[in-house]
């Protein structure tokens, strides 16, 4: 298996136990319109660790301590491999300090909450709940 794109997810929870959710654009290649964590490409010199650094800040505004928790291999629809690099971290920030820098909405969201939204077809595996 030859993987053709790394991307970096965060898994961002708030002193509550919520997770930030992006509510990604019409406008996306992958899963546009439905929601999923921060995150995107590793760009060509980049770690997957320096990738979801610049990711979360770039889409929220916020910065965190992050570790790595899992790796998935997906195919996707175009035949092509997607290594998902997803790390976990905790913040202290409210929703009134995310800085909304990409997609349509970005939300802290309990569980139930995500229940009631059009998920990406991967994201309960990146959220490790699969």
């Amino acid at each position: 298996m030859k993987i053709d794109h790394e991307v970096a997810f965060v898994v961002l929870t708030d002193r509550v136990g919520r997770v930030l959710m992006q509510h990604r654009g019409p406008d996306k290649r992958a899963e546009p319109g439905r929601w999923s964590p921060p995150g995107g490409l590793v760009e060509p010199g980049e770690d997957a660790l320096t990738a979801a650094h610049r990711e979360l800040l770039e889409e929220t505004g916020l910065t965190a301590t992050l570790k790595p928790c899992r790796v998935l291999d997906q195919a996707g629809a175009d035949g092509t491999w997607v290594r998902f690099h997803v790390f976990e971290g905790s913040t202290d920030a409210r929703q009134e300090d995310v800085v909304l820098g990409e997609g349509l909405a970005m939300q802290f969201l309990t569980l139930e909450e995500m229940g009631t939204r059009e998920l990406a077809s991967n994201a309960w595996a990146l959220l490790g709940r699969e």
